[in-house]
């Protein structure tokens, strides 16, 4: 509905009169989501060798036309994405700067947060191109590598945090519908069944395809770690000292975050660097993705869940009069826009690195991410036992310091 709004009146009002009502803050945090995979699918694009052939097949000159250098290199590879994943970044911390202290949407900063979009769009596009014109290219990248990298890994720690949150509050939304009407203790349990038989499945499926009697011991410990990890917090979170603590507490959460860390685990098993083991006196590859795709989508899924985790629900709406537009921020926002946007400036450095196989970005390309990297592995697995922990401490936390949950 929004997104009509920047074509003009007239376009705004025909959208407003046929989309169902959207509450306005969550209609904000769907445009900035657009801005943001729009610019990951671009920077997915310019990894592509294939889109540079396409390019020269068809468009012979172009790349000499445009003073892009031999195949285009200076608008695609890992620089490119680099200078247009910098340009967002500055976008979006910029945004976090200029929105700190905003907690109500009448003034003109928060008017500015939630509308001037076609403003905003050609403010991303030339923050975006500015990173082609910066000095100094190789110390930029150089320095701007390190940068990405801490920032991804904080966004990949914002995003668990997140993902415990969104399960508790999942949980105890459904779990307080069943005093209203059984049939939600009946989705609950459906919902729990088909979580913990997604993660057994995925711990069949990689210990058959992830395993081997004589090599891939890695795995093996790994999958056996994050198997009994899983086991162990599903138990804590139905035992009676936490029951009697959390009430709420119960087998859905667990189920979220098992399926989640056997999704990483998988995801951390297919980024490993293949692994050759002589089986009957000939080196065979063992140990791999059993399916002849690649798993660049492991990428775009954990980048697009990363996206989603970020708009969460809130229970209050209050609802103004005109249009299709549940206005739920005129007694104040309903959520931090500095945090949002600085989360979405640590988001664009997590899918810069996410896109360029964080360090091994030299002769990465996006059609052979089969190949993997030690680095993603090692956080990708330290990410499942960060998101482990985290949940198993909101179990503890209220025993350990029981006065700052007696509220």
């Amino acid at each position: 509905m929004q997104l009509a709004c920047c074509c003009g009146s007239a376009a705004c009002s025909c959208c407003c009169n046929c989309c169902p009502k959207m509450k306005q803050s969550t209609g904000t945090r769907i445009m900035y989501a657009i801005y943001f995979l729009l610019v990951t699918v671009i920077c997915v694009i310019m990894m592509s060798p294939t889109v540079v052939g396409q390019m020269r097949g068809q468009f012979p000159t172009l790349c000499e036309n445009l003073n892009a250098g031999e195949d285009c290199k200076t608008l695609v590879g890992y620089s490119a994405v680099y200078k247009v994943c910098f340009g967002m970044s500055c976008f979006f911390l910029f945004f976090a700067i200029f929105t700190i202290r905003v907690n109500t949407s009448t003034g003109c900063r928060a008017a500015i947060h939630n509308g001037f979009w076609l403003v905003k769009f050609v403010l991303l596009v030339a923050c975006c191109a500015g990173g082609f014109f910066l000095p100094q290219e190789e110390t930029f990248l150089e320095v701007w590598r390190y940068i990405g990298a801490v920032g991804g890994f904080l966004f990949l720690l914002i995003q668990l945090m997140l993902l415990v949150e969104f399960a508790h509050r999942w949980n105890t939304n459904w779990s307080s519908g069943v005093s209203y009407n059984r049939m939600w203790y009946a989705a609950l349990a459906l919902v729990t069944l088909l979580l913990f038989t997604a993660a057994v499945g995925a711990v069949a499926f990689m210990g058959f395809f992830y395993t081997h009697p004589e090599a891939c011991l890695l795995n093996k410990i790994f999958l056996g770690i994050n198997g009994s990890l899983c086991l162990v917090v599903s138990l804590l979170a139905i035992s009676p000292c936490i029951q009697k603590l959390q009430p709420t507490s119960g087998l859905l959460q667990p189920g979220v975050i098992s399926v989640y860390v056997m999704y990483l685990t998988f995801s951390a098993f297919s980024s490993k660097p293949k692994e050759v083991a002589e089986i009957g006196g000939v080196n065979q590859t063992v140990c791999v993705f059993p399916f002849n795709s690649g798993t660049e989508s492991d990428k775009k899924i954990v980048t697009g869940l990363g996206t989603i985790i970020l708009f969460e629900d809130f229970d209050e709406e209050k609802t103004g009069s005109g249009q299709n537009v549940v206005y739920d921020e005129r007694e104040g926002t309903i959520y931090s826009y500095c945090y949002f946007h600085f989360v979405f400036f640590l988001g664009s450095l997590y899918v810069m690195m996410t896109v360029t196989n964080w360090f091994h970005f030299d002769n990465h390309k996006i059609e052979k991410l089969l190949e993997g990297s030690w680095s993603v592995f090692w956080i990708k697995m330290a990410s499942c036992w960060v998101c482990l922990v985290f949940y198993m401490w909101t179990l503890v936390a209220p025993m350990v310091c029981p006065k700052r949950f007696e509220a």
